[in-house]
């Protein structure tokens, strides 16, 4: 699997023109017709932000394939394994690398990593209206012009600054895009809840100890961070805060209906330190396992 350390060095194994900078590339649908890199995979030490249209080809990163959906938006961090094979794309499209030694010593190298939807998987991609494609073609031209003008001590900054602006309306589509989606996200609510309860009826929790957020995402065929973020939309907590919730009902049933100590009942719900069972009882009910058992 090929590493490419440097944005020229992607440029010239697919064919493309040498970037303007060599941390920073702009590309638009004139050079993204068509491309491949024959179908291999690889990873890179730069972030990839794309809108595309593909009509057909493989697109892959993380576990899944692109849906091919029209005006779709995808967010790819360094080191995450890419694919992309014989990818035909329709109308306008753009990707912008960003090395992230470009952002060292400016307050985006750690704003960046705050956007949740880096984490997010293929299926998981971000589908604009025609009117929010137009607010990201604005800020991705208003890029362009600072990109190929002189640059001078305020050009990194403003490029920064519209790279920042798109990351922000990416994270205000996606919030509409799960309330859009709500019929899909109730689904996906109520299939998570079944998820952790076969989890501890089919015994897995024997084997593998407490369940995992990434677990459960993969039993869904989601990236963790999606899960996460969809849930907290849907129900305002997150995939651990749902386990965590989960794990204190069993525990309370537990604690009434048999006689076990807390140890034995916090290594039955798959806890390994009863003091942490104990500590995150207390922290979920107000009161200590033993406290909840004697009032009740």
């Amino acid at each position: 699997m090929n590493h490419y350390k440097t944005i020229t060095a992607l440029h010239q194994a697919s064919g493309y023109a040498l970037p303007e900078h060599p941390m920073l590339s702009l590309l638009t649908c004139h050079e993204l017709t068509t491309c491949s890199w024959g179908g291999q995979k690889f990873t890179t030490d730069f972030y990839m932000i794309s809108l595309k249209k593909v009509k057909s080809g493989t697109f892959m990163y993380g576990k899944t394939r692109y849906d091919h959906d029209n005006g779709s938006m995808s967010f790819i961090k360094p080191r995450q394994v890419i694919e992309i094979s014989n990818v035909e794309l329709a109308e306008k499209a753009f990707v912008i690398y960003i090395h992230e030694d470009y952002l060292l010593g400016h307050p985006q190298h750690e704003e960046i990593k705050k956007y949740g939807y880096f984490e997010y998987e293929t299926n998981e991609a971000l589908h604009l209206s025609p009117a929010e494609e137009q607010i990201i073609w604005e800020l991705y031209d208003k890029i362009g012009l600072e990109y190929r003008q002189n640059q001078d001590e305020f050009t990194k900054d403003i490029i920064l600054t519209h790279i920042d602006s798109i990351l922000k309306y990416a994270q205000r589509f996606y919030k509409r895009q799960f309330l859009n989606r709500n019929t899909l996200s109730g689904t996906t609510v109520s299939k998570f809840h079944k998820t952790i309860s076969d989890y501890f009826e089919t015994g897995k929790i024997k084997h593998h100890g407490l369940p995992s957020v990434n677990a459960i995402a993969g039993e869904l065929n989601l990236s963790a961070r999606y899960l996460s973020d969809l849930l907290k939309q849907e129900t305002g907590k997150t995939a651990l805060e749902h386990i965590h919730i989960y794990l204190i009902d069993e525990a309370k049933n537990l604690l009434l209906s048999s006689d076990n100590t807390i140890a034995e009942t916090a290594y039955q719900l798959g806890f390994e330190n009863p003091p942490y069972f104990s500590r995150l009882f207390k922290k979920e009910v107000g009161i200590t396992p033993n406290e909840y058992r004697l009032g009740n």
